[in-house]
């Protein structure tokens, strides 16, 4: 049994394992081109393997905090990563699309349930305000890190073993996370039932507008990053790169997201006020999606856009995880807030995929999608001055 920990290695643990969920959304983007080939599947089929993950947590967000914060989130996370692997090797196994989006939908239980409850752990074991915000910072880029490793090695991989290994291959990645996270932390304390009941938590949560504000800002950003980075490999290879040249690129805008989170962290810490960066992130986007496929520019250009979307709109998850911790109404619903946060979110990576897939459809090609992308930019500005008048 593991004693406790030092706050930094606490929360680099926590960050650690949370990419380790992570490559398991990014392994689908490189093994689109041979999913097709060796299954069959369709561009639209595609966009729902993507958002297919998700679906526990649009569906499942809010009870999943609620479990975690009655139950402990070291439990919790303990439960998705074991859920992850299995997910994941019953994948390797698909003789057909339909057996892999079946085992998708596991996978993204797997995955609610690992990664929801970090940022309350995370604060369980970091104290301190500065050193908090910048782990929460560190914790926003745990999604582009894990998607830019699996889209960085993927695709070698899946050129020359095939996409089965690499399903097999991460399948055992989670079992390594979950023995790393039981020895590394401190269990949960003891179930004592002295923790308040879970309907009245839900009810103060749902009654504050913080959550509602910092899910809705969340939905807006999770939904359009992961459309274009999660279609960039495909967009990449029609426009005539070969299979690890487009994983290369794709990898680079998943990566320069990183710096976004963490930037948020810092800048957060040292007393910025988040109505700007949040403003900063969602004009950003907005910009880099016209770069990126509304202007018929050079290429250079249009990737320029998409590093400019992916790596300043990477400001905006590292603020939110941060001000889901502030405007949570209390110590006990602090993974109920994220929860919920987490809940909209995957609605957001479950709509927008499959949306600016049929929009590329019906228009023949890219060249339309930033109308989605800007919408929700657009949106976000709005949420954005309304969380500036909801901070204390």
């Amino acid at each position: 049994m593991s004693g406790p920990q030092p706050p930094k290695r606490a929360a680099a643990l926590v960050v650690g394992v949370g990419v380790t969920c992570a490559l398991h959304i990014g392994k689908l983007p490189p093994a689109v081109p041979a999913l097709q080939a060796g299954l069959g599947i369709s561009l639209l089929q595609a966009g729902f393997l993507l958002s297919l993950v998700q679906l526990a947590g649009m569906c499942l967000g809010l009870f999943v905090g609620l479990s975690a914060d009655r139950f402990g989130p070291r439990r919790v996370m303990l439960l998705g990563l074991v859920a992850l692997a299995l997910g994941s090797a019953w994948g390797a196994t698909a003789p057909s699309p339909g057996w892999l989006l079946a085992s998708r939908v596991l996978e993204g239980l797997g995955f609610l349930l690992a990664v929801l409850p970090a940022p309350g752990l995370i604060r369980r074991h970091v104290a301190e305000p500065r050193l908090l915000a910048r782990s929460l910072g560190w914790w926003g880029a745990y999604m582009p890190l894990g998607t830019a490793l699996a889209l960085l090695v993927g695709a070698p991989v899946i050129e020359t073993m095939g996409w089965r290994v690499v399903w097999l291959a991460l399948s055992g990645v989670s079992a390594l996370a979950a023995l790393m996270l039981l020895t590394g932390l401190p269990a949960d304390a003891r179930l004592d039932g002295q923790a308040a009941p879970l309907l009245p938590r839900l009810r103060r949560t749902l009654s504050a507008p913080g959550p509602w504000l910092v899910a809705l800002g969340f939905l807006l950003y999770s939904g359009q990053w992961l459309a274009v980075v999660g279609f960039l490999p495909t967009i990449l290879a029609q426009g005539g790169l070969g299979g690890v040249a487009a994983g290369l690129l794709s990898a680079l805008a998943a990566a320069v997201n990183m710096g976004g989170n963490i930037g948020a962290g810092r800048w957060i810490a040292h007393g910025a006020r988040p109505l700007v960066v949040l403003r900063l992130a969602y004009l950003a986007m907005g910009v880099g999606a016209v770069l990126a496929f509304a202007l018929d520019g050079p290429f250079v250009l249009q990737y320029l856009g998409v590093l400019v979307f992916s790596g300043v709109g990477g400001l905006i998850p590292g603020t939110l995880f941060g001000l889901a911790v502030r405007l949570a109404p209390g110590e006990d619903t602090v993974s109920t807030t994220v929860g919920w946060m987490q809940q909209l979110s995957a609605l957001g990576q479950f709509a927008g995929p499959p949306l600016v897939a049929w929009v590329a459809t019906l228009a023949g090609g890219w060249q339309w999608s930033w109308l989605v992308t800007g919408a929700c930019c657009l949106l976000g500005l709005w949420v954005a001055q309304r969380i500036d008048r909801a901070l204390p």
